[in-house]
């Protein structure tokens, strides 16, 4: 079941309270991020929890949907919800995000290059990422670069 389609079935484009778990896939300095296809800024890979998961069968469900990979070990990152979480989508759905991140550098499989989510997979040097991020990625986002730069990665 489609847990977010059958609430909207009820609520329409009302906020609703969503659950979002995500990862950065990370190695050797660099970092694995996609380009949306929702909105073409660049992001970790993640996606909204169903019923019955955990946030890390949702973070592995989702990096297998939007990457190819495989996800084996995650670390914890963050929870990320406030204000700055409350948006609307181009279809009129307003959510307000409460986002569980990780960190994975354990992960095996082959990449794709694209997904019905994504519009590019890239790697990029932690140094020089680029700066077209959702507003509500921008926390986490910064939050992994301090990880990686107090890792000493």
């Amino acid at each position: 079941m489609d847990y977010i389609k059958y609430i909207r079935e009820k609520v329409g484009n009302d906020i609703l309270i969503m659950v979002g778990c995500g990862a950065f896939i990370y190695k050797d300095g660099k970092v694995l991020l996609q380009k949306r296809r929702d909105n073409g800024c660049w992001g970790s890979h993640g996606g909204y929890m169903e019923i019955g998961e955990t946030t890390e069968e949702t973070v592995r469900r989702e990096v297998f949907e939007e990457t190819g990979l495989i996800a084996g070990e995650l670390e914890f990152l963050g929870v990320y919800s406030g204000p700055d979480m409350i948006f609307s989508y181009s279809n009129g759905d307003n959510v307000c995000l409460v986002n569980i991140v990780y960190i994975c550098q354990d992960f095996s499989g082959e990449m794709l290059n694209e997904t019905e989510e994504t519009l590019e997979l890239k790697w990029f040097d932690i140094d020089n990422l680029p700066n077209e991020f959702s507003a509500t990625d921008r926390r986490f986002v910064d939050d992994f670069i301090l990880w990686a730069n107090n890792a000493g990665i």
